[in-house]
């Protein structure tokens, strides 16, 4: 998918609601993840991220910060996000428990 043409979310775009379910791809442009939830708001939203799993089973939780990942808006108006981490190094990452 060429992310070139895609409309990069503001700040005040990264919101719960808008962030949600957002498909992650990674380096090679492969699906790595989607988004569960958030937490925060603005420059300091930490993103969730289920890793793995199928079909939402056996997924892991991750926690990265939103500016480590560069969301945006294809041409459908759906949100999604490129990152520099593969798919094995997010599964390395400590498991993320909601307090």
């Amino acid at each position: 998918m060429d992310h070139s043409a895609h409309v990069r979310l503001t700040a005040n775009e990264l919101t719960p609601d808008v962030l949600e379910d957002a498909t992650i791809y990674g380096p090679d442009d492969e699906k790595i993840g989607s988004v569960s939830h958030t937490h925060g708001t603005g420059a300091g939203t930490q993103v969730v991220i289920d890793v793995g799993g199928f079909l939402g089973v056996g997924a892991k939780p991750v926690s990265v910060p939103a500016s480590q990942l560069d969301f945006m808006r294809d041409e459908d108006g759906d949100v999604h996000a490129v990152t520099s981490w593969t798919k094995d190094e997010l599964k390395r990452m400590p498991e993320h428990h909601d307090a």
